[in-house]
């Protein structure tokens, strides 16, 4: 006998692929250093491109040095593609390099992380 509660979790919803797509919608976040608080507009970081830079951040040397990852670059060049509106104007790296460590890492909180945890992953994909 089929139960109420086991044929819902049997039907399956269609894919949408556009429920997946980025949008260019800006959004604004709130970003605080100190007793300041000011807003920033951000637009969405796609996969690929987040892939692009976390490539262009990573270095390759010979056989024993293996890989190194420029933390710095990725920061930065995160926050030149996502940030379309400041209080500062446009963020290049000349306004990146000036700015102090407070400053810094309140921005910071906007960039993605370059690699997820690999635990978390193999989590959602035992959910589905």
């Amino acid at each position: 006998m089929t139960t109420a509660k086991a044929k819902t979790s049997q039907v399956k919803k269609e894919f949408d692929v556009n429920q997946y797509m980025v949008t260019n919608a800006v959004e604004t976040k709130k970003i605080a250093v100190d007793d300041t608080t000011f807003e920033v507009k951000i637009k969405p970081l796609s996969w690929s491109r987040k892939n692009q830079l976390v490539a262009q951040a990573m270095k390759f040397g010979s056989d024993s040095a293996g890989m190194s990852f420029d933390a710095d670059s990725y920061v930065k060049e995160c926050l030149k593609a996502i940030l379309v509106d400041a209080p500062w104007g446009k963020t290049t790296d000349t306004f990146l390099i000036s700015i102090n460590e407070k400053l810094g890492r309140a921005l910071e909180t906007l960039v993605p992380k370059a690699f997820e945890d690999a635990n978390e992953e193999d989590d959602e994909l035992k959910k589905e």
